[in-house]
Formats: C-alpha cells, structure tokens, sequence
C-alpha cells in the first residue's frame, strides 16, 4: 500500500485508469458514475481489463487457485467502508480516503523490504521512496510483476525476498 491514500488516488487517476482502452476505461466510468458497482458487466471488465493487467498478469483462466480463493471470499462490506466502490482510487466515504502516513515513515527503525511492480497498482516510484523515507528500508523491484509480484514476476520477486531475509537473519542488513 503506498503511505498516501490521496497520492494512490492521484495515481490511479492519471496513470492507472488512462492507460486502459479508452472505450473501456469510459464503459467503466459510466458504470461507476451510475453507481451501478454490482453489475456483472462492470465486473467483467475490471477482470478482463484491469485485474489482469495491474493485480495479477495471466489470464484469469491461469490465476491460482488461492488468487481465486481471495477474491470469491472478499467481504464487500469491509473493503467498500475501507476503500469504497471503486478500483480507480479510494472514494466515496471510505474511511481510508484521506489516510496519510508519509510523515511517520521516518519513525519506522526495523528493517523494511518495500515491493515495487512496474504494472502494480501501486506506484512503483512511491514504493521506492517509502524505502528510502524509513531508516532500515530496502526496494525490491519487479519489472515483471503487478500487484501479485509472487506469481506474476517469480524470477524478481522470490530472490529479492530471500535476500532480505537471509540479510536481516544474519545481522547483516545493510539499508540500500
């Protein structure tokens, strides 16, 4: 998650949603201003258009099973009091939409593995920051991956993760 719910919506406003088809990206707006969240249609496209491109980069056919699994038992009641309706930034009465930590970063002393993913929804230039913005922190990018860099972007992912570990392990972290 980046530390600013306002920065992730700016994000999401201006990188994530524009780089859809723009036919597409329209479709779903029209939905989401008709607040019409719950229609299959609306759905779909999110899974067919968006999901597989910033969530996890395979056909949904391929997801895993635990992707799957995640999704079918999301609880919408929490998620939308959290973030609201809408995958395109924090909205509504969301509770998290004016959520801001950037300030107490610095406060963090543990070593901190942030992950970064070029197609995450997630800035990845934001996620490289936090690391920098707390006192034991490391980046891991994934140029493959996206919000599920674990499956997505393995060959990044895993050895970035295992390195930090084996670093902090042995005493041997070092903030990079």
């Amino acid at each position: 998650m980046m530390a600013s719910a306002p920065a992730y919506n700016k994000y999401a406003d201006e990188v994530l949603g524009p780089q859809l088809d723009k036919q597409v990206f329209e479709k779903i707006k029209t939905f989401e201003a008709n607040k019409d969240y719950t229609n299959p249609k609306y759905t779909e496209l999110l899974f067919k258009y968006y999901y597989t491109e910033h969530i996890l980069r395979m056909p949904i056919d391929k997801w895993p099973e635990s992707v799957n699994r995640a999704f079918k038992h999301i609880n919408p009641k929490v998620y939308i009091y959290m973030q609201g309706p809408s995958e395109f930034g924090i909205t509504g009465d969301a509770t998290l939409k004016d959520w801001d930590v950037t300030e107490r970063l610095k406060t963090l002393t543990i070593p901190t593995l942030v992950i970064g993913a070029k197609y995450d929804t997630m800035d990845p230039k934001h996620m490289e920051w936090i690391s920098k913005e707390v006192q034991n922190g490391r980046f891991l990018f994934c140029p493959n991956g996206s919000h599920c860099s674990q499956y997505d972007d393995q060959q990044h992912y895993f050895p970035g993760v295992i390195s930090f570990l084996k670093d902090v392990d042995s005493g041997h972290f070092k903030k990079q």
